[in-house]
């Protein structure tokens, strides 16, 4: 005789809808939220990017009480202070979150772009393919946009850990290399432009728009050359940094150079009032 099997348990019943459509009421407060007016002024988060030797670190270096977490030992001829043994990605988090950063002003990452490549490595490195034995070799091992995506979400990881020590007062400055990309025209033909050098796909997870989006400031430094009929480039070594977007180049700058787009280098890298770090930042070392 064969045995009878007991009845399969009820479906569990969806919740029923909220009464004219609306939602679930808010709920309650747990704390006081209140309300500020007027300006704010504080610690700020800046991005530099350029040529290579044009003088990015050398600009960094004349920010108030800066620490280098030097990445590319593109500090080594300045006298400023500089993190040992960080040396991975999971250092550059550590170091982030740990109380080395506290006597210092300004926390200096040179550069993001080699901060990129080393999150590259330690996600091959600890991230596993979601199916078992598959091995990771590449990025793209992972299938189609799923390892940029990873990488995507682990550079945020570093900007957060970043906005931590913005709100204990101190400055952030990200510095990556350039590169040319083709800027969308919807209205015609695209053109090139000078970007920072981060990932950056089509369609998403663009780490160079993340690191747009969450700098306060986007400073490009280059060289000032002009073009001659025949098509050569012409200059004196001169350098300028822009603050405001041009077709040539992405930049911007949130109020300290309403009327200024560009800002000569023989001001830039001094010190003290007039320096772009005074107008930026509040001062120099």
């Amino acid at each position: 005789m064969t045995a009878k099997l007991p009845p399969p348990p009820p479906a569990a019943r969806p919740p029923a809808p909220a009464p004219n459509g609306a939602h679930p009421a808010a709920p309650a407060p747990t704390k006081k939220y209140g309300v500020t007016t007027g300006r704010q002024t504080g610690a700020q988060r800046v991005l530099i990017y350029g040529p290579g030797g044009v003088g990015k670190s050398e600009l960094a270096s004349l920010s108030p009480n800066p620490i280098f977490l030097d990445l590319e030992n593109g500090s080594r001829s300045f006298d400023v202070a500089r993190a040992n043994n960080v040396e991975t990605f999971a250092d550059v988090r550590a170091w982030l979150a740990s109380d080395e950063p506290d006597p210092f002003s300004t926390i200096i990452i040179d550069t993001g772009t080699k901060l990129e490549e080393m999150g590259q490595a330690h996600i091959i490195a600890t991230v596993p393919h979601e199916k078992p034995g598959v091995k990771i070799t590449g990025i793209e091992s992972y299938g189609f946009g799923k390892g940029y995506r990873f990488l995507y979400e682990a550079f945020s990881l570093v900007l957060q850990d970043c906005d931590r020590l913005i709100r204990k007062g101190k400055h952030v400055i990200l510095i990556t290399h350039s590169c040319t990309n083709e800027a969308p025209n919807p209205t015609g033909e695209n053109w090139l432009r000078y970007e920072p050098r981060l990932q950056h796909p089509k369609k998403e997870n663009s780490i160079r728009e993340r690191a747009f989006g969450w700098a306060d400031h986007v400073l490009f430094i280059g060289y000032d050359v002009a073009a001659t009929k025949d098509g050569k480039g012409v200059g004196s070594g001169s350098r300028t940094i822009y603050t405001q977007e041009l077709p040539s180049h992405v930049a911007k700058t949130r109020g300290a150079f309403d009327a200024q787009q560009e800002v000569p280098a023989s001001m830039s890298y001094g010190k003290g009032d007039g320096s772009i770090w005074s107008l930026i930042l509040g001062g120099g070392k």
